[in-house]
Protein backbone atom coordinates (compact mmCIF):
# COMPACT_ATOMS: atom_id res chain seq x y z
CA UNK A 1 0.00 0.00 0.00
CA UNK A 2 1.25 3.46 -0.86
CA UNK A 3 1.34 5.85 2.05
CA UNK A 4 -1.00 8.71 1.01
CA UNK A 5 1.08 11.17 3.06
CA UNK A 6 4.08 10.50 0.83
CA UNK A 7 2.33 11.27 -2.44
CA UNK A 8 4.26 13.50 -4.82
CA UNK A 9 3.19 15.32 -7.91
CA UNK A 10 5.43 15.33 -10.94
CA UNK A 11 6.17 18.03 -13.48
CA UNK A 12 8.82 18.03 -16.17
CA UNK A 13 11.21 20.30 -17.99
CA UNK A 14 13.35 19.52 -21.02
CA UNK A 15 16.91 18.34 -20.51
CA UNK A 16 18.07 21.11 -22.84
CA UNK A 17 16.46 23.79 -20.66
CA UNK A 18 18.27 22.63 -17.53
CA UNK A 19 21.69 23.50 -18.91
CA UNK A 20 23.21 20.43 -17.21
CA UNK A 21 23.41 18.06 -20.20
CA UNK A 22 25.96 17.94 -22.98
CA UNK A 23 25.12 18.95 -26.57
CA UNK A 24 25.86 15.38 -27.73
CA UNK A 25 23.27 13.90 -25.36
CA UNK A 26 20.68 16.43 -26.54
CA UNK A 27 21.59 15.67 -30.17
CA UNK A 28 21.14 11.93 -29.53
CA UNK A 29 17.72 12.46 -27.95
CA UNK A 30 16.69 14.77 -30.79
CA UNK A 31 17.73 12.21 -33.42
CA UNK A 32 20.63 14.11 -35.01
CA UNK A 33 21.16 12.36 -38.34
CA UNK A 34 24.97 12.14 -38.37
CA UNK A 35 25.02 10.32 -34.99
CA UNK A 36 22.92 7.41 -36.30
CA UNK A 37 25.89 5.28 -37.44
CA UNK A 38 27.10 5.15 -33.83
CA UNK A 39 24.16 3.28 -32.29
CA UNK A 40 21.68 0.59 -33.25
CA UNK A 41 17.99 1.43 -32.79
CA UNK A 42 16.19 4.57 -31.62
CA UNK A 43 15.29 4.73 -27.91
CA UNK A 44 11.53 4.43 -28.41
CA UNK A 45 8.91 1.71 -28.58
CA UNK A 46 9.28 1.37 -32.35
CA UNK A 47 13.02 0.86 -31.89
CA UNK A 48 12.45 -1.87 -29.32
CA UNK A 49 9.92 -3.63 -31.54
CA UNK A 50 12.46 -3.65 -34.37
CA UNK A 51 15.30 -4.87 -32.15
CA UNK A 52 13.19 -7.69 -30.71
CA UNK A 53 12.56 -8.97 -34.26
CA UNK A 54 16.30 -9.16 -34.95
CA UNK A 55 17.89 -9.82 -31.54
CA UNK A 56 20.47 -12.60 -31.45
CA UNK A 57 21.28 -13.70 -27.90
CA UNK A 58 24.84 -14.97 -27.46
CA UNK A 59 24.57 -15.43 -23.69
CA UNK A 60 24.38 -18.92 -22.20
CA UNK A 61 21.09 -18.74 -20.28
CA UNK A 62 21.74 -21.87 -18.21
CA UNK A 63 25.07 -20.52 -16.96
CA UNK A 64 23.45 -17.14 -16.27
CA UNK A 65 20.71 -18.72 -14.18
CA UNK A 66 23.06 -21.04 -12.32
CA UNK A 67 25.63 -18.40 -11.40
CA UNK A 68 23.07 -15.79 -10.37
CA UNK A 69 21.17 -18.32 -8.26
CA UNK A 70 24.42 -19.21 -6.51
CA UNK A 71 25.15 -15.52 -5.88
CA UNK A 72 21.71 -15.02 -4.38
CA UNK A 73 22.30 -17.90 -1.98
CA UNK A 74 24.47 -15.39 -0.08
CA UNK A 75 21.48 -13.06 0.29
CA UNK A 76 18.74 -15.32 1.59
CA UNK A 77 15.92 -14.56 2.00
CA UNK A 78 14.94 -12.51 -1.04
CA UNK A 79 11.53 -11.78 -2.60
CA UNK A 80 9.84 -14.55 -4.55
CA UNK A 81 9.51 -12.24 -7.55
CA UNK A 82 13.32 -12.16 -7.78
CA UNK A 83 13.39 -15.96 -7.83
CA UNK A 84 10.67 -15.85 -10.49
CA UNK A 85 12.72 -13.46 -12.65
CA UNK A 86 15.86 -15.56 -12.18
CA UNK A 87 13.94 -18.56 -13.52
CA UNK A 88 12.54 -16.49 -16.40
CA UNK A 89 16.11 -15.84 -17.61
CA UNK A 90 16.21 -19.45 -18.84
CA UNK A 91 13.37 -18.77 -21.29
CA UNK A 92 14.15 -17.76 -24.89
CA UNK A 93 11.43 -15.06 -24.69
CA UNK A 94 13.12 -13.23 -21.79
CA UNK A 95 15.32 -10.15 -22.19
CA UNK A 96 17.11 -7.92 -19.72
CA UNK A 97 17.07 -4.15 -19.21
CA UNK A 98 20.39 -3.31 -17.61
CA UNK A 99 21.91 -0.45 -15.71
CA UNK A 100 25.26 -0.44 -13.92
CA UNK A 101 27.08 1.52 -11.28
CA UNK A 102 29.97 1.45 -8.86
CA UNK A 103 29.53 0.03 -5.36
CA UNK A 104 29.11 3.41 -3.67
CA UNK A 105 28.70 3.04 0.09
CA UNK A 106 25.15 3.71 1.30
CA UNK A 107 24.15 3.87 -2.41
CA UNK A 108 26.15 7.05 -3.00
CA UNK A 109 24.33 9.93 -4.72
CA UNK A 110 20.64 9.85 -5.62
CA UNK A 111 21.19 8.98 -9.27
CA UNK A 112 22.32 5.51 -8.14
CA UNK A 113 18.64 4.91 -7.31
CA UNK A 114 17.38 6.78 -10.36
CA UNK A 115 19.24 4.46 -12.73
CA UNK A 116 17.67 1.38 -11.19
CA UNK A 117 14.18 2.92 -10.99
CA UNK A 118 14.43 3.76 -14.71
CA UNK A 119 15.35 0.15 -15.55
CA UNK A 120 12.43 -1.21 -13.54
CA UNK A 121 9.91 1.17 -15.08
CA UNK A 122 11.13 0.49 -18.62
CA UNK A 123 10.87 -3.28 -18.04
CA UNK A 124 7.26 -2.78 -16.90
CA UNK A 125 6.41 -0.69 -19.95
CA UNK A 126 8.01 -3.15 -22.38
CA UNK A 127 6.05 -6.02 -20.80
CA UNK A 128 2.82 -4.05 -21.32
CA UNK A 129 3.78 -3.46 -24.97
CA UNK A 130 4.97 -7.05 -25.58
CA UNK A 131 2.94 -9.34 -23.28
CA UNK A 132 4.28 -12.47 -25.03
CA UNK A 133 7.81 -11.65 -23.83
CA UNK A 134 9.45 -11.10 -20.45
CA UNK A 135 11.70 -8.22 -19.42
CA UNK A 136 13.90 -8.45 -16.34
CA UNK A 137 15.50 -5.31 -14.84
CA UNK A 138 19.15 -5.88 -13.97
CA UNK A 139 21.61 -3.92 -11.83
CA UNK A 140 25.18 -4.69 -12.92
CA UNK A 141 27.52 -4.15 -9.97
CA UNK A 142 30.85 -2.67 -11.00
CA UNK A 143 32.49 -5.09 -8.58
CA UNK A 144 35.78 -5.24 -10.52
CA UNK A 145 36.34 -1.49 -10.44
CA UNK A 146 39.37 -0.51 -8.36
CA UNK A 147 38.78 3.22 -7.85
CA UNK A 148 38.05 3.09 -4.13
CA UNK A 149 38.34 6.87 -3.74
CA UNK A 150 35.23 7.30 -5.90
CA UNK A 151 32.99 5.09 -3.75
CA UNK A 152 34.23 5.45 -0.14
CA UNK A 153 32.04 8.41 0.83
CA UNK A 154 28.56 9.86 0.52
CA UNK A 155 26.96 13.23 1.25
CA UNK A 156 23.83 13.26 3.37
CA UNK A 157 22.13 16.31 4.81
CA UNK A 158 25.15 18.49 4.07
CA UNK A 159 27.54 16.11 5.89
CA UNK A 160 30.19 13.95 4.25
CA UNK A 161 30.30 10.37 5.55
CA UNK A 162 33.71 8.85 4.78
CA UNK A 163 34.99 5.27 4.99
CA UNK A 164 38.62 5.77 6.03
CA UNK A 165 40.47 2.77 4.70
CA UNK A 166 43.40 2.01 2.41
CA UNK A 167 42.06 -0.37 -0.23
CA UNK A 168 43.56 -2.02 -3.30
CA UNK A 169 42.28 -4.38 -5.94
CA UNK A 170 38.66 -4.89 -7.00
CA UNK A 171 36.26 -2.98 -4.76
CA UNK A 172 33.71 -5.81 -4.82
CA UNK A 173 36.16 -8.05 -2.96
CA UNK A 174 36.87 -5.57 -0.14
CA UNK A 175 35.71 -6.65 3.31
CA UNK A 176 33.49 -3.89 4.79
CA UNK A 177 34.49 -4.83 8.37
CA UNK A 178 36.28 -1.47 8.80
CA UNK A 179 33.15 0.55 8.10
CA UNK A 180 31.98 0.90 11.72
CA UNK A 181 32.89 4.58 12.04
CA UNK A 182 31.16 5.43 8.74
CA UNK A 183 28.15 3.34 9.73
CA UNK A 184 27.76 5.12 13.04
CA UNK A 185 28.16 8.51 11.40
CA UNK A 186 25.57 7.69 8.71
CA UNK A 187 23.05 6.40 11.22
CA UNK A 188 23.67 9.47 13.38
CA UNK A 189 22.65 11.75 10.52
CA UNK A 190 19.47 9.69 10.00
CA UNK A 191 18.26 10.64 13.47
CA UNK A 192 15.45 8.87 15.32
CA UNK A 193 12.33 9.98 13.44
CA UNK A 194 10.24 8.59 10.61
CA UNK A 195 11.73 5.57 8.89
CA UNK A 196 15.23 6.06 10.31
CA UNK A 197 15.18 2.82 12.32
CA UNK A 198 14.14 0.84 9.25
CA UNK A 199 16.97 2.25 7.13
CA UNK A 200 19.49 1.96 9.96
CA UNK A 201 18.74 -1.77 10.20
CA UNK A 202 19.16 -2.21 6.45
CA UNK A 203 22.59 -0.57 6.29
CA UNK A 204 23.74 -2.19 9.55
CA UNK A 205 22.91 -5.64 8.19
CA UNK A 206 24.40 -4.90 4.77
CA UNK A 207 27.79 -3.77 6.04
CA UNK A 208 28.24 -6.12 9.01
CA UNK A 209 26.80 -9.44 7.81
CA UNK A 210 28.86 -9.86 4.64
CA UNK A 211 32.59 -10.10 4.05
CA UNK A 212 32.54 -8.69 0.50
CA UNK A 213 31.39 -5.23 -0.51
CA UNK A 214 29.64 -6.75 -3.55
CA UNK A 215 27.46 -8.94 -1.31
CA UNK A 216 26.79 -6.01 1.03
CA UNK A 217 25.71 -3.87 -1.91
CA UNK A 218 23.48 -6.64 -3.24
CA UNK A 219 21.74 -6.80 0.14
CA UNK A 220 21.21 -3.03 0.29
CA UNK A 221 19.94 -2.71 -3.30
CA UNK A 222 17.76 -5.79 -2.88
CA UNK A 223 16.19 -4.26 0.26
CA UNK A 224 15.23 -1.18 -1.76
CA UNK A 225 14.25 -2.73 -5.10
CA UNK A 226 13.85 -6.48 -4.62
CA UNK A 227 10.07 -6.26 -4.44
CA UNK A 228 10.13 -5.07 -8.06
CA UNK A 229 11.98 -8.17 -9.23
CA UNK A 230 15.31 -6.46 -9.78
CA UNK A 231 18.08 -8.97 -10.49
CA UNK A 232 21.58 -8.01 -9.33
CA UNK A 233 24.62 -9.41 -11.10
CA UNK A 234 28.24 -9.67 -9.99
CA UNK A 235 30.20 -10.43 -13.17
CA UNK A 236 33.44 -11.14 -11.25
CA UNK A 237 32.98 -14.86 -11.86
CA UNK A 238 34.88 -17.74 -13.50
CA UNK A 239 31.96 -19.13 -15.53
CA UNK A 240 30.93 -15.73 -16.84
CA UNK A 241 34.49 -14.95 -17.88
CA UNK A 242 34.77 -18.34 -19.64
CA UNK A 243 32.07 -17.18 -22.07
CA UNK A 244 34.13 -14.08 -22.80
CA UNK A 245 37.52 -15.83 -22.92
CA UNK A 246 37.83 -16.02 -26.71
CA UNK A 247 37.26 -12.27 -27.02
CA UNK A 248 39.70 -11.59 -24.15
CA UNK A 249 42.37 -13.57 -26.01
CA UNK A 250 41.70 -12.01 -29.42
CA UNK A 251 41.56 -8.49 -28.09
CA UNK A 252 44.71 -8.60 -25.98
CA UNK A 253 46.78 -10.19 -28.73
CA UNK A 254 45.38 -8.33 -31.74
CA UNK A 255 44.40 -5.05 -30.02
CA UNK A 256 41.12 -4.94 -31.95
CA UNK A 257 39.24 -2.68 -29.58
CA UNK A 258 42.06 -0.13 -29.68
CA UNK A 259 41.91 0.01 -33.47
CA UNK A 260 38.12 0.05 -33.74
CA UNK A 261 37.38 2.60 -31.03
CA UNK A 262 40.26 4.90 -32.00
CA UNK A 263 38.89 5.07 -35.55
CA UNK A 264 35.37 5.77 -34.23
CA UNK A 265 36.63 8.50 -31.90
CA UNK A 266 38.28 10.26 -34.82
CA UNK A 267 34.93 10.28 -36.65
CA UNK A 268 33.05 11.52 -33.58
CA UNK A 269 35.56 14.32 -32.97
CA UNK A 270 34.94 15.56 -36.52
CA UNK A 271 31.26 15.87 -35.54
CA UNK A 272 32.19 17.99 -32.52
CA UNK A 273 31.62 15.22 -29.95
CA UNK A 274 33.65 15.53 -26.76
CA UNK A 275 35.28 12.09 -26.33
CA UNK A 276 34.59 10.55 -22.92
CA UNK A 277 37.05 7.65 -22.89
CA UNK A 278 40.08 6.71 -24.97
CA UNK A 279 41.04 3.08 -25.55
CA UNK A 280 44.41 1.64 -24.66
CA UNK A 281 46.37 -0.83 -26.76
CA UNK A 282 45.28 -3.49 -24.24
CA UNK A 283 41.96 -2.88 -22.52
CA UNK A 284 42.18 -5.46 -19.76
CA UNK A 285 43.50 -5.55 -16.21
CA UNK A 286 45.00 -8.53 -14.43
CA UNK A 287 42.89 -9.31 -11.39
CA UNK A 288 43.63 -11.14 -8.16
CA UNK A 289 42.78 -10.46 -4.53
CA UNK A 290 44.05 -6.95 -3.68
CA UNK A 291 45.44 -6.59 -7.21
CA UNK A 292 43.98 -5.04 -10.36
CA UNK A 293 46.69 -3.71 -12.62
CA UNK A 294 46.88 -2.92 -16.34
CA UNK A 295 48.32 -5.41 -18.79
CA UNK A 296 50.84 -3.93 -21.26
CA UNK A 297 52.87 -5.43 -24.08
CA UNK A 298 56.54 -4.58 -23.67
CA UNK A 299 59.79 -6.30 -24.65
CA UNK A 300 57.98 -9.15 -26.44
CA UNK A 301 55.96 -10.14 -23.37
CA UNK A 302 52.69 -9.29 -21.64
CA UNK A 303 53.46 -7.58 -18.36
CA UNK A 304 51.24 -6.70 -15.42
CA UNK A 305 52.17 -3.19 -14.38
CA UNK A 306 53.65 -2.59 -10.92
CA UNK A 307 54.30 -6.33 -10.48
CA UNK A 308 56.80 -8.97 -11.58
CA UNK A 309 54.08 -10.92 -13.42
CA UNK A 310 54.69 -11.43 -17.14
CA UNK A 311 53.54 -13.87 -19.82
CA UNK A 312 54.71 -14.97 -23.22
CA UNK A 313 51.94 -15.21 -25.81
CA UNK A 314 51.65 -18.96 -25.23
CA UNK A 315 51.55 -18.48 -21.45
CA UNK A 316 48.96 -15.72 -21.81
CA UNK A 317 46.67 -17.95 -23.86
CA UNK A 318 47.03 -20.71 -21.26
CA UNK A 319 46.28 -18.30 -18.41
CA UNK A 320 43.14 -17.03 -20.17
CA UNK A 321 42.00 -20.61 -20.86
CA UNK A 322 42.45 -21.83 -17.29
CA UNK A 323 41.80 -18.65 -15.26
CA UNK A 324 39.69 -16.23 -17.33
CA UNK A 325 38.40 -14.63 -14.11
CA UNK A 326 41.85 -13.03 -13.74
CA UNK A 327 41.22 -10.82 -16.75
CA UNK A 328 39.13 -7.79 -15.98
CA UNK A 329 37.75 -5.56 -18.76
CA UNK A 330 38.28 -1.83 -18.54
CA UNK A 331 35.65 0.82 -19.26
CA UNK A 332 35.62 0.26 -23.05
CA UNK A 333 35.41 -3.55 -22.90
CA UNK A 334 33.03 -3.94 -19.95
CA UNK A 335 29.96 -3.10 -22.09
CA UNK A 336 30.88 -5.82 -24.59
CA UNK A 337 31.36 -8.31 -21.73
CA UNK A 338 27.93 -7.34 -20.40
CA UNK A 339 26.23 -8.00 -23.72
CA UNK A 340 27.98 -11.37 -24.05
CA UNK A 341 26.64 -12.79 -20.78
CA UNK A 342 23.17 -11.19 -20.64
CA UNK A 343 20.22 -11.44 -23.08
CA UNK A 344 20.19 -7.65 -23.01
CA UNK A 345 18.30 -5.16 -25.18
CA UNK A 346 18.81 -1.83 -23.39
CA UNK A 347 21.46 -0.10 -21.35
CA UNK A 348 20.46 2.75 -19.05
CA UNK A 349 23.16 5.27 -18.19
CA UNK A 350 23.89 8.89 -17.39
CA UNK A 351 24.80 11.48 -19.98
CA UNK A 352 28.54 10.71 -20.03
CA UNK A 353 27.81 6.97 -20.30
CA UNK A 354 25.50 7.42 -23.28
CA UNK A 355 28.22 9.40 -25.06
CA UNK A 356 30.97 6.87 -24.39
CA UNK A 357 28.74 4.00 -25.56
CA UNK A 358 28.51 5.83 -28.90
CA UNK A 359 32.26 5.25 -29.18
CA UNK A 360 31.84 1.48 -28.93
CA UNK A 361 29.47 0.30 -31.66
CA UNK A 362 32.18 -0.47 -34.23
CA UNK A 363 33.78 -2.82 -31.71
CA UNK A 364 30.46 -4.60 -31.14
CA UNK A 365 30.08 -4.96 -34.91
CA UNK A 366 33.60 -6.39 -35.17
CA UNK A 367 32.85 -9.09 -32.61
CA UNK A 368 29.33 -9.68 -34.02
CA UNK A 369 27.54 -8.85 -30.76
CA UNK A 370 24.26 -6.93 -30.85
CA UNK A 371 24.44 -3.33 -29.62
CA UNK A 372 21.71 -2.49 -27.08
CA UNK A 373 19.39 0.49 -27.22
CA UNK A 374 20.89 3.37 -25.23
CA UNK A 375 18.56 5.01 -22.71
CA UNK A 376 19.40 8.20 -20.84
CA UNK A 377 18.42 7.47 -17.24
CA UNK A 378 15.70 9.54 -15.62
CA UNK A 379 16.86 12.56 -13.65
CA UNK A 380 14.88 14.12 -10.83
CA UNK A 381 14.75 17.04 -8.44
CA UNK A 382 12.95 16.28 -5.16
CA UNK A 383 11.25 19.31 -3.60
CA UNK A 384 9.93 19.05 -0.05
CA UNK A 385 6.61 20.67 0.88
CA UNK A 386 8.20 23.51 2.85
CA UNK A 387 10.59 24.26 -0.02
CA UNK A 388 7.71 24.27 -2.51
CA UNK A 389 5.82 26.74 -0.29
CA UNK A 390 8.80 29.13 -0.22
CA UNK A 391 9.17 28.91 -3.99
CA UNK A 392 5.48 29.66 -4.45
CA UNK A 393 5.61 32.63 -2.08
CA UNK A 394 8.46 34.05 -4.14
CA UNK A 395 6.30 33.76 -7.28
CA UNK A 396 8.76 31.36 -8.90
CA UNK A 397 8.43 28.33 -11.12
CA UNK A 398 10.55 25.41 -9.86
CA UNK A 399 11.96 24.94 -13.37
CA UNK A 400 13.45 28.46 -13.14
CA UNK A 401 15.73 27.25 -10.33
CA UNK A 402 17.91 25.39 -12.85
CA UNK A 403 19.47 28.73 -13.78
CA UNK A 404 22.72 29.77 -12.14
CA UNK A 405 22.15 31.76 -8.93
CA UNK A 406 23.14 35.17 -10.33
CA UNK A 407 20.98 34.75 -13.44
CA UNK A 408 18.08 33.52 -11.29
CA UNK A 409 18.30 36.60 -9.05
CA UNK A 410 18.54 38.94 -12.04
CA UNK A 411 15.45 37.45 -13.69
CA UNK A 412 13.53 37.65 -10.40
CA UNK A 413 14.49 41.31 -9.91
CA UNK A 414 13.46 42.24 -13.45
CA UNK A 415 10.11 40.56 -12.93
CA UNK A 416 9.32 41.99 -9.48
CA UNK A 417 10.93 45.44 -9.47
CA UNK A 418 8.71 48.55 -9.60
CA UNK A 419 11.18 49.95 -12.11
CA UNK A 420 11.96 48.99 -15.67
CA UNK A 421 15.53 47.71 -15.41
CA UNK A 422 15.99 46.96 -19.08
CA UNK A 423 17.55 49.51 -21.43
CA UNK A 424 16.67 47.40 -24.47
CA UNK A 425 14.10 49.92 -25.78
CA UNK A 426 16.44 52.84 -25.32
CA UNK A 427 19.21 50.98 -27.14
CA UNK A 428 16.91 50.33 -30.09
CA UNK A 429 16.34 54.08 -30.32
CA UNK A 430 20.09 54.76 -30.10
CA UNK A 431 20.75 52.14 -32.78
CA UNK A 432 18.40 53.98 -35.15
CA UNK A 433 20.29 57.22 -34.45
CA UNK A 434 23.62 55.54 -35.14
CA UNK A 435 22.40 54.17 -38.45
CA UNK A 436 21.75 57.78 -39.52
CA UNK A 437 25.19 58.85 -38.20
CA UNK A 438 26.94 56.00 -40.07
CA UNK A 439 25.09 56.85 -43.28
CA UNK A 440 25.94 60.57 -43.04
CA UNK A 441 29.62 59.90 -42.22
CA UNK A 442 29.84 57.43 -45.14
CA UNK A 443 28.55 60.06 -47.55
CA UNK A 444 31.17 62.55 -46.35
CA UNK A 445 34.00 59.98 -46.37
CA UNK A 446 33.51 56.18 -46.69
CA UNK A 447 36.50 55.58 -44.41
CA UNK A 448 34.61 57.22 -41.51
CA UNK A 449 32.00 54.42 -41.36
CA UNK A 450 34.21 52.02 -39.29
CA UNK A 451 34.92 54.85 -36.82
CA UNK A 452 31.21 55.43 -36.33
CA UNK A 453 30.69 51.67 -35.80
CA UNK A 454 33.47 51.65 -33.20
CA UNK A 455 31.81 54.53 -31.31
CA UNK A 456 28.52 52.59 -31.42
CA UNK A 457 30.22 49.46 -29.98
CA UNK A 458 31.78 51.48 -27.14
CA UNK A 459 28.42 53.05 -26.33
CA UNK A 460 26.72 49.62 -26.35
CA UNK A 461 29.29 48.41 -23.83
CA UNK A 462 28.64 51.47 -21.64
CA UNK A 463 24.84 51.01 -21.84
CA UNK A 464 25.16 47.32 -20.89
CA UNK A 465 27.31 48.25 -17.89
CA UNK A 466 24.79 50.87 -16.83
CA UNK A 467 21.99 48.29 -17.00
CA UNK A 468 24.03 45.93 -14.81
CA UNK A 469 24.58 48.71 -12.29
CA UNK A 470 20.84 49.45 -12.19
CA UNK A 471 20.13 45.75 -11.54
CA UNK A 472 22.78 45.57 -8.81
CA UNK A 473 21.35 48.66 -7.13
CA UNK A 474 17.84 47.19 -7.22
CA UNK A 475 19.15 43.88 -5.85
CA UNK A 476 20.35 45.77 -2.78
CA UNK A 477 16.76 46.96 -2.28
CA UNK A 478 15.58 43.34 -2.29
CA UNK A 479 18.49 41.75 -0.47
CA UNK A 480 16.30 39.89 2.07
CA UNK A 481 14.13 38.26 -0.60
CA UNK A 482 17.13 37.43 -2.75
CA UNK A 483 18.88 35.84 0.24
CA UNK A 484 15.82 33.63 0.77
CA UNK A 485 15.93 32.75 -2.90
CA UNK A 486 19.62 31.85 -2.66
CA UNK A 487 19.00 29.62 0.36
CA UNK A 488 16.30 27.60 -1.42
CA UNK A 489 18.46 27.40 -4.54
CA UNK A 490 21.45 26.12 -2.49
CA UNK A 491 19.28 23.50 -0.76
CA UNK A 492 18.02 22.09 -4.07
CA UNK A 493 21.22 22.62 -6.08
CA UNK A 494 24.19 22.07 -3.73
CA UNK A 495 27.22 23.99 -5.02
CA UNK A 496 25.16 24.96 -8.09
CA UNK A 497 25.09 21.30 -9.16
CA UNK A 498 22.21 18.89 -9.55
CA UNK A 499 20.80 17.51 -6.30
CA UNK A 500 21.01 13.97 -7.68
CA UNK A 501 24.78 14.21 -8.16
CA UNK A 502 25.46 15.08 -4.54
CA UNK A 503 22.75 14.15 -2.04
CA UNK A 504 22.26 10.63 -0.70
CA UNK A 505 18.77 9.12 -0.55
CA UNK A 506 18.93 8.55 3.21
CA UNK A 507 16.99 11.54 4.56
CA UNK A 508 14.34 11.10 1.86
CA UNK A 509 13.93 7.49 2.94
CA UNK A 510 13.66 8.63 6.58
CA UNK A 511 10.83 10.98 5.55
CA UNK A 512 8.92 8.77 3.12
CA UNK A 513 10.19 5.23 3.65
CA UNK A 514 9.90 2.67 0.87
CA UNK A 515 7.22 4.80 -0.76
CA UNK A 516 10.01 7.15 -1.92
CA UNK A 517 11.24 4.35 -4.20
CA UNK A 518 7.64 3.61 -5.21
CA UNK A 519 7.12 7.24 -6.22
CA UNK A 520 10.24 7.27 -8.37
CA UNK A 521 9.06 4.24 -10.30
CA UNK A 522 5.50 5.57 -10.54
CA UNK A 523 6.50 8.95 -11.99
CA UNK A 524 9.54 8.13 -14.13
CA UNK A 525 8.86 7.91 -17.87
CA UNK A 526 12.03 6.39 -19.37
CA UNK A 527 11.17 7.11 -23.01
CA UNK A 528 9.87 10.67 -22.58
CA UNK A 529 13.39 12.01 -21.96
CA UNK A 530 12.44 14.90 -19.71
CA UNK A 531 13.82 16.02 -16.36
CA UNK A 532 11.35 15.11 -13.59
CA UNK A 533 10.53 17.52 -10.76
CA UNK A 534 8.94 15.67 -7.83
CA UNK A 535 7.14 17.97 -5.40
CA UNK A 536 5.74 16.75 -2.10
CA UNK A 537 2.01 17.43 -1.93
Amino acid sequence: MKNPKSKMEASCTSYKNTGFFSPTVIDYLENRADLKPFYSYRPDMAGFAELLKNKKVVADREILHRVLSKQYDHNEPYPSIVKHNLDLLKAESTYTITTGHQLNIFAGPLYFLYKIATAIKLAQQLKAAHPDKNFVPVYWMASEDHDFAEINYTNIGGKKVHWWYEASGATGRINPDTMRQALNQYKGVLGMEGHSKELAEIVETAYTRFDKLADATRYLVNALFGQYGLVIIDADDHEFKQQFASIIKQDIINQNSFKNITATNEQLQKLGVHIQVNPREINFFYLKDQLRERIVFEQDSYQVMNTDIRFSETELKQEIATSPERFSPNVVMRPLYQECILPNIAYIGGGAEVVYWLELKSNFDFYKVDFPILILRNSALVVRKEQAAKIERMDLDVAALFKQTDALQTDWIKKHSDHNLSLEGEWRELTAVFEKIKLRSYKIDPTLSPSAAAVQARLKHAVDNLEKKMIRAEKRNYDVRLEQLSIVKAELFPKDSLQERTENFGLMYVKWGQSFVDELIRHFEPLDFEFTILTEE
